[in-house]
């Protein structure tokens, strides 16, 4: 007869620093931002890194409440938005409508969920949701 494999149940030490991590997880991410501000906006450019989903949550939250002055979208988040759309920078940089592309992508409402979705490797369907440039995109693309 085959065992069924449990998870043991976590115990009160664990659950107890897991509360404790979530509820500082918004000082934490404040505290790496104004206290190790080059780590933070490390962080911030390199959407590759792996970064535990509750820090990354928080920081996706904080860049949505009011991103900070040194992160600009349109140098860090628009040349992936691009390739989602079979765009290369050097093609869309020529296109007459590309300064404002990149003032709307730096005015982005959306900022903290484009961050997230371009982390996590979102497609182009899912970007089409809440880009404010997706239709200039899809007007590249095609034409």
């Amino acid at each position: 007869m085959a065992t069924a494999q449990t998870k043991p149940a976590l115990g009160w030490w664990e659950r107890l620093t897991e509360r404790c991590y979530a509820t500082s997880t918004a000082q934490l991410v404040r505290d790496v931002q104004h206290e190790a501000g080059p780590t933070y906006d490390a962080l911030l450019n390199d959407l590759a890194s792996p970064l535990e989903p509750g820090f990354e949550r928080e920081m996706a939250r904080q860049l949505a409440s009011g991103q900070p002055s040194s992160f600009a979208p349109a140098i860090t988040l628009m040349p992936v938005m691009m390739q989602r759309f079979g765009l290369q920078a050097a093609e869309v940089a020529v296109d007459a409508g590309y300064t404002g592309m990149r003032e709307t992508c730096n005015a982005c409402p959306a900022v903290g969920q484009c961050w997230k979705a371009m982390r996590a490797g979102a497609d182009v369907e899912a970007c089409r949701g809440f880009c404010p440039n997706a239709k200039a995109f899809d007007r590249l693309a095609t034409g």
